[in-house]
């Protein structure tokens, strides 16, 4: 018999590092402030230190369990072999579920940003197939892709904070100024905030198409959000200080308004910026949907035929063109609000998972204290409380279909 085709492990360090940064800087950059501000105005700043910190969490949780199983899946492979196969099917359901919403998002980001008025949704579906068409020729050509897009994201961002300082920045950052909205108000921005983090877990599910994974997944992990941590605060006091917390509210383009009040040439700059930006987040999204599809494909949580690898191309081809089928629907009938709501839904459920699995490591697989996976777990399940309802009730329905249709298959397979 063949041997059926496996994924190749062709990324190095700075290939996986560079994925982690292009699939954070376009979620949070270009679109997550926007309903940030409106639950917090300026408490923003404190849901972002809030969404970083729980962040950090989940990374070291994910880089410890990454180091140990570097397979594609990420926490659905992490709960299924620390916590059983119920923890890793909600943990696998609900990053698809909500990574997919993401790429609904960040197709919608691409578009506001890019396209003529009226014409937003079907140039969105063109980014989408275009870049699953990307990832269908394999995961080198994402990594070279990935690259060039983050230079570009990185000089817009430069141009953008230089361009909204230059008449200087007024903004109250007193105590009260920062809790005007409320710790409701602070950690629902938090939790809006968390979706524009949850880029670094690319890497984690790229596992089985990374060289040396045990080190170069968690020093990627790291470096990417560092990285990340410090261009979110510096871009967030910049534009509050430019627009105020009203301002940034009620504009679904803050950075591009933020920069053409000095610099009128600035601000098409800064929308091929986070135009690219969002380009970027979704190309590394779909790379990683494919790979967590692929996982659960293999082990019949999702229908076995997603569990193809292209023969000549090397990625799971199936799972990605399903992918681009089901973003491409919800493009057609979504508003991004309510994308980045749902989507943060699913990958803090998603982390919880994570945060457990990795609290069961033995000390001879541990990295970092299981303070840090209480913290994180806890922290997941504060922020999921404060969503906005109705991302909250979207999500429970879909996580009860993902559950039903599990316990259909179960039983067909038994008898």
């Amino acid at each position: 018999m063949s041997t059926p085709p496996q994924l190749s492990r062709r990324l190095g360090l700075t290939d996986a590092v560079f994925i982690g940064l292009g699939s954070m800087l376009g979620a949070g950059v270009f679109a997550a402030f926007t309903p940030a501000a409106q639950a917090a105005g300026n408490g923003l700043l404190v849901g972002l230190v809030v969404a970083a910190i729980v962040a950090f969490c989940n990374a070291t949780s994910t880089a410890q369990l990454a180091a140990v199983y570097p397979e594609s899946g990420g926490s659905y492979v992490y709960g299924r072999e620390r916590l059983g196969a119920w923890w890793g099917f909600v943990a696998g359901w609900s990053f698809v579920v909500g990574k997919i919403a993401s790429c609904a998002a960040m197709a919608l980001t691409f578009a506001a940003y890019a396209a003529p008025a009226g014409w937003e949704r079907p140039v969105a579906v063109a980014a989408v197939l275009a870049l699953a068409a990307v990832n269908y020729l394999g995961v080198s050509k994402t990594a070279r892709l990935t690259r060039a897009i983050v230079v570009v994201v990185l000089v817009a961002l430069a141009i953008a904070v230089a361009a909204a300082s230059v008449d200087g920045l007024s903004m109250d950052l007193g105590s009260d100024s920062l809790v005007a909205g409320g710790w409701h108000g602070i950690l629902q921005s938090a939790g809006l905030l968390f979706f524009a983090f949850a880029g670094y877990a690319r890497v984690a599910t790229l596992g089985e198409e990374v060289r040396d994974p045990a080190r170069t997944i968690p020093l990627a992990i790291t470096i990417a959000l560092s990285i990340t941590v410090v261009i979110y605060a510096l871009v967030a006091v910049v534009v509050l200080g430019a627009l105020g917390p009203e301002g940034v509210a009620a504009t679904a383009t803050p950075l591009a308004d933020a920069a053409s009040g000095a610099w009128a040439w600035a601000e098409p700059v800064v929308r091929v910026g986070a135009a690219v930006a969002a380009l970027g987040a979704l190309l590394g999204l779909i790379a990683g949907i494919g790979r967590t599809s692929l996982a659960m494909a293999r082990r019949h949580d999702l229908p076995h035929w997603l569990s193809a690898v292209h023969p000549r191309f090397h990625t799971p081809h199936r799972a990605e063109v399903a992918v681009a089928v089901v973003v491409t629907a919800l493009v057609l009938t979504v508003d991004l609000r309510g994308a980045i709501g749902f989507s943060s839904f699913g990958v803090l459920l998603y982390y919880v998972v994570a945060n457990v699995a990795a609290f069961t490591q033995p000390a001879d697989e541990r990295r970092y204290p299981r303070a840090l996976q209480v913290a994180g777990a806890l922290g997941c399940l504060a922020l999921v409380a404060t969503l906005p309802p109705l991302a909250i009730g979207i999500g429970v329905v879909v996580l009860a279909v993902g559950v039903g249709y599990r316990l259909v298959t179960l039983r067909i397979v038994a008898r």
